[in-house]
């Protein structure tokens, strides 16, 4: 098993009872639940809850086993997984394999982007924007004290600019606006976090959308009621430390001044794709996801399985629903051949709809085909995702937070420090420098 995110977790757990020994080999110790990441950057929610430690998760499974490292090759020849622990190089042989390495963020071929715009993929993005975010109203106050700091310049300051309207877009420009208008109020003395200006960027012409046209409009509506600027139909042409380069499609350029940038627009699927597919002879799409067969195998390669994000079908989301189904369905076809049955089947995705919450309060979601806004639509978001969230402890303190924050005014979870806002950065200047510069012990 390669990952431990949805997919990974779920094909584990579904091959509890089969007669197998389930090796788990994913580059982090902890199973991400990455539709909360946003709460985590917005200071409602802790990192425990939304990312518990994949060994604690499984540790009733006897048949399942957690290896760390990241997966660096995959040799379908030779049935052997590659990767990079601690501790050195593992191999680790295979008889069956499901590959759920996810996706990461994409900057559609503009990676210089994400120096300055963190993205919404991982516990280390969640924790830097948190940074950022709650110490750009900081550096404001601090701004406010000289004299010499022109109000457009303090107007910078509180400016943020997400990019991406799609539900983690929408999720994250209404939980600014709510820190803005409720949870800071009276924090400060200098500034108003009120007089922020929030702006959802988008090259589409509306948020939200694969949803329902109804929806996407009420819940554009919504955001303007609190204040959130939707600037759609607008390319991201630069990003620099002060701030974005817009372009319409008239070609007629625009720049917003801000050091607080937020990237949510785009994933592209872990690079084993291209090398499975490589191998396989399959086809990758324009995000690097794997065109599977009917049921979820490499041509030619009837015991891999590629799941979730990594997958490519026709009519399959990347969504969390979607990887913890396929998985299912590989575990499943798994068990089937390990019983001497027929295998093969097709795997058919069960849309079971989608919502996005908008602010406390207000979601929208499609669900069984019914169109649901306002309260009734948040009281949903939060019961489906607490069903989810894995384990007793996180849904109790979960709830708790929730309680904190959405009836109240509270965020628990302010803390920030300046190695969570730079590390990211440290990284990512590494990987300029080439293989091999990482202190000893330390793959990532």
């Amino acid at each position: 098993m390669v990952g431990s995110g949805f997919g990974g977790l779920f094909a584990t757990k579904a091959l509890a009872r089969e007669d197998v020994l389930v090796t788990v080999v994913a580059s982090t110790g902890y199973h991400l639940f990455q539709p909360l990441l946003y709460q985590v950057a917005t200071g409602v929610l802790s990192v425990g809850e939304v990312a518990p430690a994949t060994r604690e998760v499984l540790r009733r499974q006897r048949n399942a086993r957690v290896l760390l490292g990241t997966v660096t090759e995959i040799d379908l020849a030779a049935r052997t997984v590659v990767s990079e622990s601690p501790a050195g190089t593992l191999r680790t042989p295979y008889d069956s394999l499901i590959v759920a390495a996810g996706s990461t963020q994409s900057y559609f071929g503009r990676d210089e982007f994400s120096e300055y715009a963190p993205g919404m993929k991982s516990v280390d993005d969640a924790l830097e924007l948190r940074g950022r975010i709650f110490g750009a109203f900081e550096m404001a106050e601090v701004r406010a004290q000289d004299p010499a700091t022109t109000a457009d310049q303090l107007r910078a300051q509180l400016t943020f600019v997400v990019v991406g309207a799609g539900p983690t877009g929408v999720e994250m420009a209404g939980q600014i606006a709510e820190l803005a208008h409720r949870a800071l109020r009276g924090n400060f003395r200098s500034i108003n976090p009120s007089h922020v200006r929030i702006v959802l960027v988008d090259f589409a012409n509306a948020v939200l959308g694969p949803f329902d046209p109804r929806l996407r409009d009420r819940a554009a509506a919504h955001l303007e009621s609190m204040g959130v600027e939707l600037q759609l139909g607008q390319r991201v042409v630069g990003v620099d430390r002060a701030g974005v380069d817009l372009e319409a499609a008239d070609g007629e350029r625009t720049r917003i001044e801000t050091p607080t940038k937020i990237w949510a627009a785009g994933v592209q699927a872990s690079p084993l794709g291209a090398s499975l597919a490589e191998q396989s002879g399959a086809e990758t799409d324009r995000a690097g996801r794997v065109r599977v067969l009917p049921d979820c195998t490499l041509p030619g390669r009837p015991e891999v399985f590629v799941v979730g994000d990594m997958l490519a079908m026709e009519g399959v989301p990347g969504l969390a629903q979607a990887a913890m189904q396929s998985a299912e369905h590989a575990a499943d076809q798994i068990g089937r051949r390990l019983r001497g049955e027929p295998t093969g089947q097709a795997f058919v995705y069960d849309d079971k709809g989608s919502m996005a919450i908008v602010s406390r309060f207000y979601a929208v979601a499609e669900v069984a085909g019914r169109k649901v806004w306002g309260l009734p639509a948040w009281a949903l978001w939060l019961a489906v995702h607490l069903v989810y969230l894995i384990g007793f402890k996180n849904r109790l303190t979960t709830l708790l937070h929730w309680a904190v924050s959405f009836v109240g005014s509270g965020r628990s979870e302010r803390t920030a420090t300046r190695q969570q806002v730079m590390a990211r950065l440290a990284m990512l200047e590494r990987e300029k420098e080439g293989p091999g510069t990482s202190p000893p012990g330390t793959p990532w």
